[in-house]
């Protein structure tokens, strides 16, 4: 763990793994910092924004005695549990078989068959990088980038699993979509998906033909 400066009113706390991440921003949340007035978590990072520059040695010296502990990436943690029904009809189902060695159906069992939990947000607004699934699907991003996904559009890219908000160009696998809206301005707080919350993927059948770019 590395604690750096990030300008003259900001720290960043540098991690090895997304699960630190979640372990750091809990960590920092509880502790109440004085003077701290936002945690925003990222890939490999915590980023704290205090109030004034004079702020930064004690948070500094405080945030390097912290030990976080373990943490866990299921609903044991915990958080909110968010239910996200999806259609598996994504345009990429058949290729993450291919590239999973697994059926569809068996595609379909192991993204619904656990947990996943928001380990920070980012790309857009409402967008939620969610972690702790089955490994087996680990998959890379596409080759090229479609123009256009959906939104809606549920799909994988590394260890990650995520929904986009709205339509926009991505290069992620897409194994089908949600009706759920991921960001609403009239709702509070509008992101429907924050760190720490807890998302149980549910099959809701396979539609009728497969979501693509448009």
């Amino acid at each position: 763990m590395k604690v750096l400066a990030y300008g003259d009113r900001s720290l960043m706390v540098e991690v090895d793994t997304t699960d630190e991440v979640i372990a750091w921003t809990s960590a920092l949340g509880d502790a109440a910092l004085p003077g701290v007035l936002d945690i925003i978590p990222g890939a490999r990072t915590v980023l704290l924004v205090t109030d004034a520059p004079e702020r930064l040695p004690p948070l500094r010296k405080t945030v390097g005695a912290l030990s976080p502990g373990t943490t866990t990436t299921t609903a044991e943690a915990g958080g909110e549990v968010v239910e996200v029904p999806v259609i598996y009809d994504g345009a990429d189902l058949d290729e993450v078989g291919r590239l999973t060695g697994l059926s569809t159906d068996d595609v379909v069992a192991a993204h619904t068959g656990q947990a996943w939990k928001v380990a920070f947000g980012g790309f857009a607004p409402g967008f939620a990088y969610l972690i702790g699934g089955d490994h087996r699907l680990e998959v890379p991003r596409r080759d090229e980038s479609r123009t256009r996904v959906p939104a809606g559009a549920v799909g994988l890219a590394g260890e990650f699993s995520g929904i986009y908000p709205r339509t926009s160009p991505g290069g992620w696998q897409l194994l089908g979509h949600t009706d759920l809206p991921m960001w609403d301005v009239a709702r509070d707080p509008p992101a429907l998906l924050r760190p720490g919350c807890v998302v149980q993927f549910r099959d809701a059948g396979r539609g009728s033909g497969r979501s693509a770019d448009g």
